[in-house]
């Protein structure tokens, strides 16, 4: 395990698993987005990020967001404090490791840094969009750390796809 500190002062503990500050203090200053919403997409691939997870947006952040490729045919919106989190794990990763290069390469090579406009909307690449399937209407999820873009169509096909139940998910994620 090794600390790592920021700029700002702001300290990271670094394990073989995880990234996480070294404080409760700390923690209580990460994301934490939640919810779900549906908005429209214009022409130009603009979508309004909803006041409700903006809210939670820190000041380190600046109003600027990572989009990538996510997992399922979504895509995966950080804000820049939280994708500063995400590579300092991603650092851990072993070049030599085929399976980390490919996933290193894959995240990174859609990562794109957008700032969110005067409407508080944020521009997502065309490439991005044709990847998730996204057209004129989108699911906006909040989850922790990030937020989630979905076209609706596919998100309720993934989630009908899912041979277990939630129920018994929590309870194999939560036992002890």
């Amino acid at each position: 395990m090794s600390i790592l500190t920021s700029r700002s002062g702001r300290k990271w503990v670094i394990g073989e698993k995880n990234v996480g500050t070294g404080t409760a203090s700390e923690v209580q200053q990460m994301s934490s987005f939640k919810g779900s919403y549906e908005y429209s997409v214009d022409a130009k691939g603009r979508v309004n990020i909803p006041a409700k997870l903006r809210k939670y947006l820190l000041p380190e952040a600046n109003d600027t967001f990572v989009v990538t490729r996510g997992y399922e045919r979504c895509l995966f919106l950080y804000p820049v404090d939280e994708w500063t989190s995400l590579e300092l794990s991603i650092r851990q990763l072993s070049p030599s490791n085929a399976q980390h290069r490919l996933f290193t390469r894959t995240l990174l090579q859609y990562a794109t840094e957008c700032q969110l406009d005067a409407q508080s909307r944020i521009t997502l690449p065309k490439e991005l969009l044709q990847f998730a399937g996204i057209k004129d209407h989108v699911l906006i999820l909040g989850v922790l750390e990030r937020i989630e873009v979905w076209n609706p169509k596919v998100h309720e096909e993934y989630l009908t796809s899912q041979t277990e139940s939630y129920e018994s998910i929590a309870q194999q994620v939560f036992q002890r």
